[in-house]
């Protein structure tokens, strides 16, 4: 039997390709995926991907076409869009789920949400992006001279490895774990022991607002949307839910 050939789209990307270095695949600021088939949709169903928390994974690194990119090679953000475009060109852009009834939050009401219409958001002019996934921040009470980077899949398994082994032994360890895998270098010190002792003491103000700058600067997907409910206009992010990359069906 003779190879198929799927069709493919160009994704934007919504780094625009900056945060890779120029000689990436990625610095165009453009990824090629395949539409998904009934291959993908076993990805889906599986049990064993499913409780390892791999399905998402697993799923873009088979509809990745680009030659030499993983999911794992992307920023979280570029990841997010890429899961959204092939959510829509295997589904179509139609999303529908219960939201919280803006007038009476006790009870849901069903939504369908347009994920055509989820723009991305804009790069903040007062960030330099030249192909380096690297920046610089100052903490504001402690005046500590951090160096960063933005979060790519690979640090994201690697976190996830982490914390749910803290969990093991009755510990959370989402934040710390997170600052860890993010920040490079303080105040000129770059070994991981001396990273990991200041993120322990780090003051909490000094991370939160650390965290709240991170997440103004990473290129991302807006999943908020304008709704009305009830003659209410209320924004609503739009929930992952399991149906996001399983409409219900027959079966």
């Amino acid at each position: 039997m003779s190879e198929h050939k799927f069709p493919t789209e160009i994704i934007d990307l919504p780094s625009k390709g900056l945060l890779y270095p120029k000689d990436s695949p990625l610095a165009e600021g453009k990824i090629e995926v395949k539409y998904m088939t009934t291959k993908e949709e076993d990805i889906l169903m599986s049990d064993n991907l499913i409780k390892k928390g791999l399905v998402v994974d697993k799923l873009l690194d088979n509809l990745i076409v680009t030659n030499g990119v993983k999911q794992e090679d992307l920023v979280l953000g570029d990841k997010n869009a890429v899961l959204v475009a092939a959510r829509i060109l295997a589904y179509g852009p139609d999303y529908t789920v219960e939201i919280p009834n803006p007038s009476d939050i006790e009870n849901m009401v069903e939504h369908t949400f347009d994920l055509s219409k989820c723009p991305f958001k804009e790069l903040p002019k007062k960030v330099k992006f030249n192909h380096e996934n690297s920046f610089e921040y100052t903490t504001h009470v402690g005046k500590n001279k951090i160096k960063f980077k933005l979060l790519t899949g690979k640090e994201e398994s690697l976190i996830t490895k982490d914390i749910e082994q803290s969990k093991k032994y009755g510990y959370n360890t989402e934040i710390t774990t997170r600052l860890r895998h993010m920040i490079t270098d303080v105040d000129g010190d770059s070994k991981p022991e001396n990273i990991n002792d200041f993120v322990q003491n780090l003051l909490a103000r000094d991370s939160r607002a650390f965290r709240n700058y991170v997440a103004e600067i990473t290129p991302d997907i807006d999943l908020e949307q304008e709704v009305e409910i009830g003659g209410e206009s209320v924004n609503v992010s739009i929930p992952l839910t399991a149906e996001f990359l399983w409409p219900q069906t027959i079966w």
